[in-house]
């Protein structure tokens, strides 16, 4: 038998390698823009002709290349970046393998200009498909200035792959963001087919998202830094109303270079956990700083796919610095207690002997004597305001305790305080009480919701009896919702449903869960729910999920959510007349702020708002 292996010429294997780093115009962006920041540059130009099929221009102000650098530039494993395989595991540019140049030359036609500050003449390179074809000298700036046209003009196959102009411009714009976005010190301009689309002037990493991504994001950005020996994180996370069912501005960034990381991502997702719907996704911008010996770049040609050593770790101080950063906007459930009734914890010391604490009792308490009625009352909500700060400081001493990935953080500083204990409805469902920080305004008819919801939640998770029904209800569905019905079937029996089947496309409901013909808050009740249209809801909004299987959890937050919303509808009126006493409002509010996310509805609504004392002051001012 013959000898069949052979070596592959340097042309066929150069557009092997080249499939790998070059995928599409987006990827010579990607790589000619990272070279630029690696050069110091502090000012670049991309220059994008037909969506980079023509031509892909990076003009930068960097430290440039000689004669001999520039030529050697384009040699497959040729790089400044590394010495050693060492360096692999401590690298501090964006690009090390020498690649990129290379695999951009094979199915390309390149040519490089460039000039160093100490070089009084440049040099001008061209090269098509891995083929040197002039080599000059040329006058220029200090910098680099490369173009490359034609993309795959030596491979069809490819080109015929590439997408539609819009759809090849958009990944090349997406490119460009990412770059960009990471370093705002540098300047950067974009031209498409010879018009200036954008110009960004260099700035705070605030400045350059709003440049990017508009003004309205001004107040929609919450700041977030949380710094230790093992990581820096900063940037940015959006509100809970800046949350989009497309669409949203999803950043990670390590040591300056944008990565993917589905893990972080889930961290930052489950910070927002029932404070946005969970079809939405929130925007955010996070950089992280870590020591580039603990992270691992090279496990994908992209350089997009980063290891971290201590994920884990990290995963939890994410979550707590969004947490936190959502806390301070008032998005967490976080309640501002007044100064008198703050709590005194002493440090522990050695040299003083400890005391058992005494009970304080009065003796000549008297539970038939009717006098003094206000002051218990008001000394029965300090001592309830106390237990409620006590148990926060226990949840922060049980945060720190613990620090693995799956258990609740700390609890942020408090938010709101309330100054009084009088309030006044304004029709037809607000309510004001003065704060601390203002004029406290409550959404009477959301934090309805947000109670019911919360009432609900607590009732499905504790798994209570089903309730049999006296006559089944029927369900009669399409083949669609029948289908979808079949997989849902184990969770809604774990949620306390007994649904049998009695056709192809009907069902009967024999049993359901007790909580729903209960009524939490007493106006607000309608008593039985119309169980057809519930369980059609649970079908509908299972059917807009992406997942396969519904999780018994997402099940009991549709469920509590259109529980929620039936029994607190935007329309309704409270009570039977249109005015709330004194105490139906204080009810709402001690079961407001006794709910876990007293500042949005389930659904992401805001439940409160704040009129600060300093725009009060401006009304009179003139």
């Amino acid at each position: 038998m013959s000898d069949i292996i052979r070596l592959l010429p340097d042309s066929v294997a150069n557009q092997i390698a080249a499939g790998e780093v070059v995928q599409r115009p987006a990827s010579v962006v990607k790589e000619l823009l990272e070279n630029s920041i690696d050069a110091g540059a502090t000012h670049i130009e991309l220059r994008l002709t037909d969506a980079g099929k023509s031509c892909i221009q990076v003009i930068d102000d960097g430290k440039g290349m000689s004669e001999t650098d520039a030529r050697l530039s384009f040699e497959r494993h040729a790089t400044s970046k590394i010495a050693v395989a060492q360096d692999l595991f401590n690298l501090h540019t964006m690009g090390f393998r020498g690649e990129a140049l290379a695999s951009i030359a094979a199915v390309a036609q390149v040519e490089l200009v460039t000039r160093t500050a100490n070089d009084e003449i440049g040099t001008a390179i061209t090269i098509e498909g891995a083929h040197f074809t002039n080599q000059q000298p040329a006058p220029c700036p200090q910098g680099a200035n490369f173009s490359v046209r034609n993309l795959f003009y030596n491979v069809p196959a490819r080109r015929r792959f590439l997408k539609s102009n819009t759809t090849e411009q958009n990944n090349n714009i997406q490119e460009f963001e990412r770059v960009a976005l990471i370093n705002p010190a540098i300047s950067f301009k974009l031209y498409r087919d010879d018009t200036l689309a954008l110009t960004l002037t260099s700035g705070t990493f605030k400045q350059r998202i709003l440049a990017l991504f508009g003004q309205n994001l001004d107040r929609q950005l919450l700041p977030l830094t949380v710094e230790t020996d093992l990581v820096k994180i900063e940037g940015f996370v959006g509100t809970p109303e800046s949350a989009r069912h497309r669409g949203a501005r999803q950043y990670l960034f390590v040591n300056g270079r944008y990565m993917r990381h589905s893990y972080f991502n889930k961290a930052v997702l489950t910070a927002y956990e029932r404070l946005i719907p969970s079809d939405k996704q929130p925007p955010y911008f996070i950089c992280f700083t870590v020591d580039p010996t603990q992270i691992d770049v090279n496990i994908h040609p992209s350089k997009t796919e980063i290891k971290f050593q201590d994920e884990r770790a990290i995963w939890q101080l994410v979550l707590v610095a969004v947490k936190d950063a959502l806390a301070r906007a008032g998005s967490m459930p976080t309640i501002d207690f007044d100064n008198t009734f703050d709590i005194n914890i002493p440090s522990f010391r050695v040299d003083v002997d400890t005391q058992e604490p005494q009970p304080n009792v009065n003796p000549y308490y008297n539970p038939f004597d009717t006098h003094g009625v206000d002051s218990q009352k008001n000394a029965k909500r300090q001592d309830s305001d106390g237990r409620a700060q006590l148990a926060g400081w226990q949840n922060l001493y049980d945060s720190i305790k613990d620090t693995e990935a799956d258990k609740e953080d700390v609890s942020p500083a408090p938010l709101y305080n309330l100054t009084g204990n009088k309030f006044l409805f304004l029709e037809p469902r607000y309510i004001l009480t003065p704060a601390n920080s203002g004029l406290m305004v409550i959404d009477s008819i959301r934090a309805r919701r947000r109670i019911l919801y919360d009432t609900y939640m607590g009732s499905l998770a504790s798994q209570g009896p089903s309730q049999p029904l006296l006559f089944p209800e029927t369900l009669e569905l399409d083949a669609d919702q029948a289908s979808i019905l079949e997989t849902l079937l184990p969770s809604l029996t774990k949620a306390g449903f007994d649904i049998a089947r009695m056709s192809a496309t009907r069902y009967a409901v024999n049993a359901v869960p007790a909580v729903l013909n209960s009524t939490p808050i007493g106006n607000g009740g309608r008593g039985l729910v119309d169980i057809p249209a519930i369980i059609t809801h649970l079908i509908d909004s299972a059917n807009q999920s992406s997942s396969e299987e519904i999780d018994v959890t997402v099940l009991h937050h549709n469920l509590a959510l259109a529980l929620a919303r039936r029994n607190a509808p935007a329309n309704e009126k409270m009570g039977n007349s249109s005015v709330l006493e004194q105490n139906e409002m204080t009810a709402i509010i001690d079961q407001l702020f006794a709910t876990q996310t007293p500042s949005y509805t389930p659904d992401g609504k805001s439940i409160i708002a704040i009129l600060p004392k300093q725009d009060i002051s401006n009304l009179f001012d003139h």
